[in-house]
This record gives structure tokens, C-alpha cells and sequence, in this order.
């Protein structure tokens, strides 16, 4: 396989939705997007790979990010994040690569799992803030609460590229229930196999 260029991103709001009309993540305003790019070799080894954080008035160079990418990747993205992002962006943005690492899970467990219980169960981790006080960070708005904002962002994309990682190499993600129960999902994260026969076909 060639060389891949992945995306693994997260975003903060500015508001709450209780502070919106209806469950629209279009209307919260999107404070900080913190992206990590990397280049892979057929392998899926890293080659390289960048830690980024934009501001709103940064989206655009972001977007050329999102463009270039073979898959773009988040946790609980197409339902929060893509949508949340949507004001800032062209139409066809929505159509890009997404994978949403929570949407495969819920299309097997059928239900919505964190990923604060993923990164204990699976890696050993635990997030150190909550999208509580990123909001918070951003309506506070000086210098030193504005770096936890971008210190937070980074760190849940930091997490995010590790169980997607872990996924990706392993074939399954741990998390721990409400009962407190730990449990085994089994995920296929490959890429989707080119069909080289219609593509020679295609040719002629």
C-alpha cells in the first residue's frame, strides 16, 4: 500500500447547549481545533507527524489539513464535531474522509461509550479535564486559561490517536460499563481494499 495521510482531530465549543436553541452543535461556536497530521508507510508506521492547534481565525489553514487527508479521524466526530465545524467550512466538507471511532463502536455495541472509559480500560489513562471547563477556559479568555483550553484539545487528540492506534494494530478497544464492568470490542480498522481488477478493467 502507498503512503497514507491521516488527520486525528477534536474541537471545543464556545457555549454549552443549554445556552443554544434545540441540539445543534452548528450554533455552539467552535473556540479551538487541535489536529495531529501524520504521514504512514504502507506498513502503518509514522513516518512523521505535526501537533497543531488553530484558533478561529486559523480554520482555513486547518482545512487544507482536512483536504489532503485519506481518512480523517475523531471520536464522536460525524455526530459532534463535523457538524459543530460545518459554519466554518465549504459544503463539501461534510463529505470528506471522516471515521468516527465511536460510530463503529455504537454500530456493534449499540450504545455510546466514553472515551475517558475507553483510554482507562484500554491504555491505562485517564483524561486530566473535562469539556466542562474547556468552555469555561474560553469564556474566562486570558492568557493562562487559554492555554489549558489548548493544552486540553491537544491531550484528547493525543488519546483519540492512541485507541485509534490501538485499533488500528490490535483488532479491538477495552471500556468499562456503567456497572463498572470492563469489556472486549472487536473493531476492523483497515482500510478498504482497492479492487485492482476493475480498476485495470476500467482502462480498456
Amino acid at each position: 500500500m502507498a503512503k497514507m495521510f491521516e488527520v486525528i482531530f477534536d474541537t471545543e465549543t464556545k457555549k454549552f447547549f443549554d445556552e443554544i436553541d434545540g441540539y445543534d452543535a452548528s450554533k455552539l461556536g467552535v473556540s479551538i481545533a487541535s489536529v495531529y497530521s501524520r504521514t504512514l508507510d504502507g506498513d502503518f508506521k509514522v513516518i512523521d507527524g505535526k501537533m497543531q492547534s488553530f484558533w478561529e481565525k486559523d480554520f482555513n489553514e486547518m482545512f487544507k489539513l482536512f483536504e489532503r487527508a485519506d481518512r480523517i479521524i475523531g471520536f464522536n466526530s460525524i455526530g459532534f464535531d463535523v457538524p459543530a465545524l460545518s459554519p466554518y467550512f465549504p459544503g463539501h466538507w461534510s463529505k470528506l474522509k471522516h471515521f468516527d471511532i465511536l460510530d463503529s463502536i455504537k454500530k456493534i455495541e449499540g450504545k455510546r461509550v466514553s472515551l475517558d472509559s475507553l483510554a482507562k480500560a484500554t491504555l491505562g489513562s485517564r483524561k486530566n479535564d473535562s469539556g466542562e471547563n474547556a468552555v469555561k477556559y474560553w469564556k474566562a479568555g486570558d492568557t493562562e486559561s487559554l492555554a489549558k483550553l489548548r493544552k486540553y484539545c491537544e491531550m484528547d487528540v493525543e488519546i483519540t490517536t492512541k485507541i485509534y492506534d490501538h485499533a488500528l494494530q490490535n483488532g479491538f478497544l477495552k471500556y468499562i460499563d456503567f456497572w463498572n464492568e470492563t469489556h472486549e470490542v472487536k473493531l476492523d480498522f483497515s482500510y478498504p481494499k482497492i479492487d485492482t481488477t476493475t480498476i485495470q478493467n476500467s482502462l480498456f
